[in-house]
């Protein structure tokens, strides 16, 4: 559900990023004999050509009958492309360690949603490498949505702030749920300084509604406000909608949440 940092790692430094996980949207795929054939149903952001460029890159036939339902929605930030090519990848029984890798090959920029656990990684998203492993995410409840109009990631986009100071106090920020939510805050921040859009009104939410900071979706119309555990107040789901928000999700994250 967009990221909960992202920008360089330094001026010359690579795209790195920490996913905000979002356990509550999904694709998933299956697969029966036959010629190659892709079916969709729902929101799943892929086409028949990246399909077949996948199964390429990973060294598979480019055969079988794909049925794919996902509810996430395309250029929302949320990771649709991703979260399509990695059950598209096992669905043809890829082997797990060459997935990231082949989402680059057909995406030019990935999200860690091959992993298990992608909010414990920095991630270099142009890379798709891990930089480093991190701890686990305090507990947070999400109250989540979509505002402005759908982007697209350019994998040729290396326009982002530095982040490196986050970044490098990331692992004891994660100490406590206020920690994250600041520095999720700040990068947030930086990012809609210097990228845009103008009047986004997650922010000014956040303060409304008492919680502890916000998350965006840095290519992209993803938005989260972290509250701490029980701190969601009865009025904040009509809050978002009556600012324009849309795709409103609630979910919890860290201490034993997905």
């Amino acid at each position: 559900m967009g990221e909960l940092i992202q920008g360089r790692l330094g001026p010359q430094g690579p795209v790195a990023l920490v996913t905000l996980p979002c356990p509550v949207l999904a694709v998933t795929a299956r697969r029966e004999p036959g010629a190659f054939a892709l079916h969709l149903e729902g929101e799943v952001a892929l086409d028949a050509d990246r399909a077949a460029a996948l199964l390429r890159a990973l060294e598979l036939p480019v055969a079988g009958r794909f049925t794919l339902r996902g509810d996430l929605p395309p250029g929302g930030g949320a990771g649709a492309s991703t979260a399509a090519l990695v059950a598209l990848a096992r669905a043809a029984g890829a082997e797990e360690a060459r997935i990231a890798t082949a989402c680059r090959v057909v995406e030019g920029a990935t999200d860690p949603l091959m992993f298990a656990e992608p909010g414990r990684l920095l991630w270099a998203s142009r890379q798709a490498r891990v930089l480093a492993h991190l701890p686990p995410l305090p507990r947070l409840e999400m109250l989540a949505g979509f505002h402005g109009p759908a982007r697209r990631t350019d994998p040729e986009d290396q326009d982002f702030p530095d982040i490196a100071d986050l970044a490098a106090a990331w692992p004891d920020a994660c100490r406590s749920a206020e920690g994250v939510a600041a520095l999720a805050s700040t990068s947030a921040r930086r990012t809609l300084g210097s990228r845009g859009p103008t009047g986004d009104p997650t922010e000014r939410l956040a303060e409304r509604l008492g919680a502890a900071g916000f998350a965006i979706g840095h290519t992209g119309p993803a938005r989260a406000l972290l509250f701490l555990p029980g701190k969601v107040p009865e009025e904040a789901e009509a809050a978002l909608r009556a600012a324009g928000f849309r795709g409103i999700l609630r979910y919890g994250i860290g201490d034993g949440h997905a």
